[in-house]
């Protein structure tokens, strides 16, 4: 397994006013669980893919997080999940903003590999970078004092995200599929609305 030195840094409720983290990040997002109404959003991780991750831990009174929502809005900056459903639907719903331009590491997996039914993160950072992640403090408590054990696995949530949407992309455009991705994208802020208003159901199915 490859050893990483990653430079996590930790901020309290918003990111510094003076930071610049270039016009292409990755972002993730740690919850309560998965019922956006019910279980809060606790963190928000973002890396320049330079082995560097910055963590969010928001004030749950308030979400007031002018400097990363400025970003979230930011249509110049690109922003790279891996499921981002899940993520904008929690920003959404507590930080009232949306996300523009926005890239997802599962959907492109599902549309370039499918040689695979397995398009998660661990998998996907084994392949393209030959590392084996822990997901161990996958279910774990994000709300409170975190660990160092957490802020790494936060971290590994985003440091990768670059490299792996770089290689999907590549398969993408040498199997045609690339258009077909974009379109994906289009429709994922429309899927997350859905969501919200729980509608949780395949509407195009029969």
């Amino acid at each position: 397994m490859l050893k990483m030195n990653i430079d996590i840094k930790l901020h309290k409720h918003d990111l510094p006013d003076d930071l610049d983290l270039g016009n292409l990040i990755a972002v993730d997002g740690e919850f309560m669980g998965l019922n956006v109404r019910r279980d809060p959003l606790c963190l928000i991780q973002l890396s320049t893919g330079n082995s560097d991750a910055h963590i969010v831990q928001f004030d749950r009174e308030s979400y007031n997080a002018p400097n990363l929502i400025k970003i979230f809005k930011n249509d110049k900056i690109t922003k790279i999940f891996h499921f981002a459903r899940a993520d904008i639907a929690h920003i959404k719903y507590y930080l009232k903003t949306d996300i523009n331009n926005i890239l997802d590491t599962k959907i492109a997996s599902k549309l370039a590999r499918s040689y695979s039914d397995n398009h998660s993160l661990k998998t996907l950072i084994k392949e393209f970078l030959n590392i084996d992640i822990s997901k161990q403090f996958q279910s774990s408590d994000f709300g409170g004092k975190l660990t160092d054990a957490q802020l790494k696995y936060c971290a590994n949530d985003v440091i990768f995200l670059h490299k792996i949407h770089e290689e999907l992309n590549n398969i993408l455009e040498r199997e045609k599929r690339i258009n077909l991705y974009m379109d994906c994208l289009k429709f994922l802020k429309v899927r997350v609305d859905l969501d919200l208003a729980m509608f949780k159901d395949d509407i195009w199915s029969h």
